[in-house]
């Protein structure tokens, strides 16, 4: 499959569904390269990470990020 092949069947995707890819290639990508200098923390954060790609759920993307942590602030954004 050549790049141009790759960019056109991106574009015909939805954002959910761009977000849906671009989680599956981390999670390879994460398999294959684990971070050596990872805190236990990271670690732990990146295991729920892909418990929720498992589950199907759509990660957020950074506008749902910054509407979440806004309406959990009672509306502030910064």
């Amino acid at each position: 499959m050549t790049t141009q092949q790759l960019l056109e069947k991106w574009q015909n995707l939805d954002s959910e569904e761009q977000q849906q890819v671009l989680a599956f290639i981390d999670a390879i990508y994460q398999t294959k390269r684990p971070s050596k200098s990872s805190s236990p923390l990271g670690k732990k954060l990146r295991e729920i990470r892909q418990e929720i790609i498992k589950s199907g759920i759509p990660l957020l993307s950074p506008e749902e990020i910054q509407q979440e942590k806004a309406e959990r602030r009672g509306g502030y954004v910064n």
